[in-house]
């Protein structure tokens, strides 16, 4: 039985997106860089996108459902689907919170944590403001947590990130540094920053006993599929509803 998952990073209603214009990120830790235009999704797109998989009888996976699956055999529901949200932005507790509870749907968030707020912002329409801590408290009747890195979720070039320019034991070290923190309750389960990753890092997290990592490549996955680099399909702003049905559907 094979499974899809879908990636998805900020939501916007349509009349506050601007594809043409620079989406900048504010976030805790010292680090500035602007969110590409492909990763935001429609609020009314993403609702389209849920009614559709709840309609259709789609199951949405939890993490120690994908787990089984790989360590112990377990077979998946039928429709199984993975839902993820990176960096935990504002616009998760905004509009996918309530749309996904509304559903009964499960989804993961993966939290680079050195970027959460101290405390709660006002929700901003025209940058990709990160959650606090107490934001992701309040959601964790519909999301479970894992590791997107403290603070190593910054791009060195258009190719690499930090985590394939840093050494091994930095690396290690930066995945403790994010596990500490009381929300992230599957500690061993990652996201690869811009889906960008090296040998090196596939070793760290074996070494680390990580039991699935996540990649940006683009497709399904099954038995034969390595737990440490599973595919992940981005949702565009663009897609309509017959492409979004051909990712999910298997």
């Amino acid at each position: 039985m094979a499974f899809s998952v879908l990636m998805y990073h900020e939501i916007r209603k349509e009349e506050d997106f601007q594809a043409a214009e620079l989406h900048p990120i504010d976030v805790k830790q010292a680090y500035k860089d602007f969110l590409p235009s492909p990763l935001f999704i429609t609020l009314e797109k993403f609702e389209q996108q849920m009614e559709y998989l709840f309609n259709n009888g789609f199951h949405t996976l939890s993490l120690e459902e994908v787990k089984a699956y790989y360590e112990g055999g377990n077979s998946l529901p039928e429709k199984s689907i993975l839902l993820t949200f990176d960096d935990c932005f504002q616009s998760i507790k905004e509009y996918a919170y309530p749309i996904l509870k509304k559903y009964q749907f499960h989804a993961t968030a993966f939290v680079v944590t050195g970027w959460l707020h101290d405390n709660k912002r006002i929700f901003a329409k025209d940058k990709s403001v990160c959650l606090s801590t107490s934001d992701l408290e309040e959601m964790k009747d519909v999301f479970e947590y894992a590791n997107h890195t403290h603070q190593m979720h910054i791009r060195t070039s258009e190719s690499e990130s930090l985590l394939m320019t840093s050494s091994k034991e930095t690396f290690a070290k930066d995945l403790d540094e994010c596990n500490e923190h009381i929300l992230i309750n599957h500690k061993n389960v990652f996201a690869y920053p811009f889906g960008l990753f090296n040998e090196s890092n596939i070793l760290t997290l074996k070494e680390k006993e990580f039991k699935l990592a996540f990649t940006c490549e683009n497709g399904h996955n099954d038995m034969q599929s390595n737990p440490l680099l599973l595919k992940r399909n981005a949702i565009p702003y663009l897609i309509d509803l017959e492409a979004f049905k051909k990712i999910v559907t298997i």
